[in-house]
């Protein structure tokens, strides 16, 4: 939908939209994952890296959100091997939804 057709209802409601929605080997379901994690601790760790340099400060929300993050990495890796060792394939899904508040 282009920008100018949204209509003011269109913009005060939910939207949610599927990202990812498949079947995936055990690879191509870690590329997946792990880049998309990858990219969110890396938008953090700059994050962070920008208050340090800017305010001389610590962003709290960052540190903790990057600890959260690496320790869901490892919980999906370890299944995703797990469906390696078995030979099975996953399914994966994810969305993501916007309010306006």
């Amino acid at each position: 939908m282009i920008q100018s057709e949204l209509t003011e209802k269109e913009l005060t409601s939910i939207s949610e939209e599927s990202l990812i929605h498949g079947e995936f080997t055990p690879d191509n379901a870690s590329e997946i994952i792990n880049h998309m994690i990858s990219k969110k601790i890396n938008f953090h760790e700059r994050r962070n890296f920008s208050s340090q340099i800017r305010f001389g400060e610590v962003d709290q929300h960052s540190v903790v959100r990057i600890q959260e993050l690496k320790a869901c990495k490892a919980s999906l890796n370890a299944v995703i091997q797990q469906a390696k060792e078995q030979g099975k394939k996953l399914k994966v899904s994810s969305s993501i939804s916007l309010e306006l508040i």
